[in-house]
């Protein structure tokens, strides 16, 4: 699922059920539901236009990306190149660039406008992929590292690699915050570092439940960087403030590591497993607005 970077009331949702969800956050309810009965739903992500969205197949037969408009359900284009599962889809915001990784260990980068990619990476395990806030770097992780790639001149290879300790495990999130002073990562191993992007020094380190089925350990940060969500491989979602460790931890019956997505400009996170819930802070229980362990509740589900 993707918030819209500016109409941050828009969320996307890609379901189980192979069905594309265009949710109204502000008033909780669901604008459009497009089926993808032919090729399913892995990923799905907004373009700049909020009735454009890219997502994935999750068919096993064809792994194509599709550029999709959603007021007409309309395929726009497609593109071609992964020969696995995609796993990760990384959108150059106000720019026409994405990047996407699969299982067959391959970082491709594509221009909107074209079906084929563009440039090509490879990795020795399974990556994943985020750019920073200003389309200049983005930032490739797998095998317990993260390389740092300069978009102008990505083919000279990474200008920095940074290090996340012993923890080698299936590399699953890596994010910047929003502004790009940081990276989280998270891997199968249950973990969730958080490294100075500049630096690569160790910022935090987090645990949670290791991932134990084909799922994805998700966490995103909160727009002004100092706290995170993140699920669990039991089901639960953790909050965590990234100086001081964690803040709160709220269990669930759905033992699948939920979707977490933090709205950007936002104090509300959304998560999603078999039901889409928005979360914000009880802001009567705050001190200087700075989270503590009571202080969230889920405000509505969609």
């Amino acid at each position: 699922m993707d918030f819209h970077s500016k109409a941050t009331n828009y969320l996307v949702t890609a379901s189980d059920d192979e069905s594309i969800r265009l949710y109204d956050t502000q008033d909780a309810v669901c604008l459009n539901t497009i089926n993808s009965k032919k090729y399913g739903v892995g990923l799905v992500s907004f373009t700049d236009n909020p009735s454009i969205v890219l997502y994935s197949s999750n068919n096993g037969w064809d792994e194509s990306l599709r550029l999709l408009s959603m007021n007409d359900n309309r395929f726009i284009r497609y593109y071609k190149g992964h020969l696995d599962r995609v796993v990760c889809i990384a959108l150059c915001s106000g720019k026409e660039n994405f990047l996407s990784c699969s299982l067959d260990r391959t970082i491709l980068l594509w221009d909107h406008r074209a079906e084929k990619p563009q440039g090509l990476l490879r990795a020795q395990r399974r990556p994943t992929v985020s750019y920073d806030a200003q389309g200049m770097v983005f930032a490739v992780a797998y095998g317990g590292r993260i390389k740092m790639f300069d978009i102008r001149k990505f083919g000279m290879g990474p200008f920095a690699t940074f290090s996340v300790g012993t923890d080698d495990s299936e590399a699953h999130v890596v994010q910047f915050s929003g502004d790009g002073r940081r990276i989280l990562l998270t891997t199968k191993a249950g973990r969730v570092h958080v490294l100075d992007s500049f630096e690569g020094n160790s910022i935090a380190s987090f645990r949670a439940k290791p991932i134990l089925t084909n799922s994805t350990l998700e966490a995103s940060f909160c727009p002004e960087g100092n706290h995170i969500v993140s699920g669990s491989g039991d089901g639960s979602v953790y909050a965590w403030n990234v100086e001081s460790g964690k803040v709160a931890c709220w269990e669930s019956t759905d033992v699948k590591p939920p979707r977490v997505r933090w709205s950007p400009g936002s104090l509300m996170f959304v998560t999603g497993t078999s039901e889409l819930s928005c979360w914000v802070p009880d802001l009567s229980k705050l001190e200087s607005f700075t989270i503590s362990h009571t202080n969230a509740r889920s405000s509505s589900s969609l």
